[in-house]
């Protein structure tokens, strides 16, 4: 698999799992950051910021996975 299909299919997950947490979430959240169809609102931001959220999950582990198994020099 090349480098650009791996990278795609990452930021597919990415924003199936934030969208999936989003409408998880989407009986919870107030009436404002609900996402009205067709339409750019607050749950249209709110949405993406689970998408953030699952990205920053996704560079942290990328991140300590990276750095695991080197040793500390100093």
């Amino acid at each position: 698999m090349s480098k650009n299909v791996a990278r795609y299919l990452r930021w597919l997950v990415i924003m199936l799992l934030g969208n999936g947490l989003y409408y998880a979430f989407f009986p919870y959240l107030p009436l404002a950051a609900r996402h009205q169809t067709f339409k750019v609102d607050l749950g249209t931001l709110v949405d993406a910021w689970f998408c953030l959220i699952v990205f920053g999950i996704f560079e942290l582990v990328a991140f300590l996975q990276g750095n695991r198994g080197k040793t500390r020099q100093g």
